[in-house]
C-alpha cells in the first residue's frame, strides 16, 4: 500500500455531527445539492465528514474504492500513471462533482490516482450504499450519468488540449478550471506539481507564469498563486475551457456549480 494511501479520517471538529451540521457541508457541494428531496433525505443519514489533506492519495489505479468521495472544499485531480512512474492529469474534481464514478458505472477500480490538490474538506458515501442509489433511484441515476457525461468531456477535452495547444494556454485553462472549484482567487501550488499535472517541464511552466504575471493577470510568491484577473486569464485560454464549462453548465442546471 502506498504511504499516502490511506482511508481520510472524519473531521475532528465534525466527529458525530448534528444532521444540520452535516447538511451544511454536504450542500457545499453542488452534485449533492442537486439531488432531489427524496434521494437526500436516504443520502444524509448515511453521508460522513472528511478531511482531505493535500497529497493525500484516495485512491490507487487498480485498488477497489471503498467510498465516493463529494469535495466540499478541497480540490482532487485524477491522474494516469505511466509504468516508469511519470503521470498526467486528465481530470479535476471539486465541489461540482464526485470521485469514484467507477463505483456506479461497474468498474469498481479505475486505472487512474486520485490525487488531493488543494487541502479541505469532501463527504463521503460508502460504496456499497453509492451502488445500492444507482441502481435503485432513477433520478440519482440520471444525475449521476449527466455528470459523468460532463467529466468525461474534462478528460476528452484534455488531451486535446495537452496535444496541441501552448503550455501557455493549458496553464490558462487549469488555473480557471481550478478557480471554479474555489471559493478563493488564490492557488497553493508549485511550478513543479504544475508542471507533473500537466504533464510537461517544470521550466516551461516557469516561463508561462511568468508571461501571466508580466501581464499582470496573477502574482506568483512561495508557491501561491495569485489570480488577479479571471477575465484575462479567460481571453488567453484555448477553447477548450470554454467548452468543458458549457457541457457543465448544460448537463447540471441544477446545481448551478460556478455561481
Amino acid at each position: 500500500m502506498s504511504p499516502n494511501l490511506q482511508v481520510p479520517q472524519r473531521a475532528e471538529w465534525s466527529s458525530q455531527p448534528a444532521l444540520a451540521s452535516l447538511a451544511l457541508e454536504a450542500k457545499k457541494n453542488y452534485l449533492l445539492g442537486a439531488l432531489p428531496p427524496e434521494a437526500w433525505a436516504r443520502w444524509l443519514p448515511q453521508l460522513e465528514i472528511v478531511e482531505l489533506p493535500l497529497d493525500w492519495v484516495l485512491y490507487e489505479p487498480g485498488s477497489t474504492l471503498s467510498h465516493a468521495y463529494f469535495p466540499t472544499t478541497a480540490i482532487v485531480s485524477l491522474l494516469y500513471v505511466m509504468e516508469d512512474g511519470a503521470s498526467a492529469e486528465i481530470a479535476v474534481v471539486g465541489n461540482e462533482g464526485v470521485v469514484g464514478v467507477s463505483l456506479f458505472m461497474g468498474g469498481e477500480s479505475t486505472p487512474s490516482r486520485a490525487l488531493v490538490q488543494s487541502a479541505g474538506h469532501g463527504v463521503r458515501l460508502n460504496a456499497a450504499a453509492m451502488k445500492k442509489e444507482f441502481v435503485s433511484a432513477l433520478s440519482v441515476m440520471q444525475l449521476m450519468l449527466r455528470y459523468t457525461q460532463a467529466l468525461i468531456t474534462q478528460m476528452a477535452q484534455t488531451a486535446v488540449c495537452n496535444r496541441h495547444h501552448s503550455v501557455e494556454k493549458q496553464l490558462c485553462r487549469w488555473l480557471l478550471l481550478s478557480l471554479d472549484r474555489l471559493q478563493s482567487n488564490e492557488l497553493a501550488m508549485t511550478h513543479e506539481a504544475i508542471a507533473g499535472m500537466l504533464g510537461v517541464r517544470r521550466e516551461g511552466i516557469t516561463e508561462a507564469a511568468l508571461k501571466l504575471q508580466q501581464a499582470g493577470l496573477i502574482s506568483y510568491s512561495r508557491g501561491r498563486i495569485h489570480v488577479r484577473s479571471r477575465s484575462g486569464l479567460e481571453q488567453r485560454a484555448c477553447e477548450c475551457y470554454g467548452v468543458v464549462k458549457n457541457e457543465y453548465d448544460r448537463l447540471l442546471p441544477a446545481a448551478e456549480w460556478t455561481s
